[in-house]
């Protein structure tokens, strides 16, 4: 991840699927936009004030999936899997246009996504991009479950801990380098829950388009599905394809080490919250070549600049 310039997709690309907790279908159509957008989802069934930032700020519910609302009350929801996909593909900035108010579901996983920007492509912009480098230990607890991020110059890590009483998920661990290293089990494992949790999600008005074919569903000591898993540790890695589409409702690409157990939606939005809440706790910065700069930063084999 030593790219100098921001970038978008080549070409836009469609699809269409149902929502895992709503049941609806939705369309939806990504385009190229222009540097320092960002990533916008706009909601094309509505008439106006239908733009929505992929902001942690918008964040309005992170009950079983991330909610992102605008001022107006524009809601779009399950955003974490296509922000997880346009982050490890380095896109910096798309539109995204849909027609209802839940991205689809998909396979459960990343992985369609990401076959869909492959085969768009994704191209330079001339604007620089930009890193949020983290300065100090930043830690955040509740109850059972923590998060907590130190300095690291040369890129994205992620040690992540689940831990469930359920034998056949049990207590899981992994070692993620974002930056470098090959994401592919990450970005195919697929969402995941106990049989004994689906009707409860129901009764709450989620899981409407929930099933084998989107999600992996563990009862007692056996998954359901037939292929089982696709990886030996599928849990926990969907868990950190989740904290990656979340972290990058930051609007950066964090420099940083992070380690977290027992993690979710909740805890990944609440961590941004308190990373942001406090000037200290990071900086911005962005790659040069052989310009002067105000401090040097060890990453790849450029420098990297502060912003002031």
């Amino acid at each position: 991840m030593n790219e100098i310039f921001q970038k978008t997709i080549e070409k836009p690309f469609s699809f269409r699927g149902v929502g895992l907790h709503s049941g609806k279908t939705s369309s939806v159509k990504v385009l190229p936009a222009e540097a320092n957008s960002g990533i916008n989802f706009v909601r094309v069934d509505l008439e106006k004030d239908n733009l929505i930032a992929a902001n942690f700020r918008n964040v309005t519910s992170t009950q079983l999936c991330t909610v992102l609302k605008n001022k107006s009350g524009a809601h779009v929801s399950t955003v974490e899997h296509l922000m997880a996909a346009l982050y490890i593909k380095g896109v910096d900035n798309a539109r995204i246009e849909i027609d209802n108010a839940e991205v689809p579901i998909m396979d459960g996983s990343s992985n369609d996504f990401i076959n869909l920007i492959k085969k768009s492509g994704v191209k330079d912009q001339n604007i620089k991009r930009k890193f949020l480098k983290i300065i100090k230990e930043i830690s955040f607890t509740d109850k059972e479950k923590s998060i907590s991020i130190l300095p690291n110059n040369f890129g994205l890590k992620v040690k992540y801990e689940l831990n469930y009483k359920n034998k056949v998920i049990g207590n899981q661990k992994n070692q993620v380098e974002f930056f470098s290293q090959n994401l592919s089990e990450i970005y195919s494992s697929r969402t995941f829950c106990l049989y004994e949790d689906v009707e409860k999600m129901k009764k709450l008005g989620f899981a409407k388009g929930g099933s084998l074919q989107n999600a992996v569903v563990v009862r007692d000591d056996k998954i359901l599905n037939d292929k089982g898993l696709r990886n030996k540790k599928e849990f926990v890695n969907h868990k950190i394809l989740d904290l990656s589409g979340d972290l990058y409702l930051s609007g950066y690409r964090i420099l940083g080490e992070i380690k977290t157990k027992c993690g979710g939606h909740l805890i990944n939005n609440s961590f941004l919250k308190k990373i942001f809440s406090d000037r200290n706790n990071y900086t911005i910065i962005n790659f040069e070549n052989d310009e002067i700069i105000k401090k040097d930063v060890v990453f790849s084999t450029r420098k990297i600049a502060v912003n002031a």
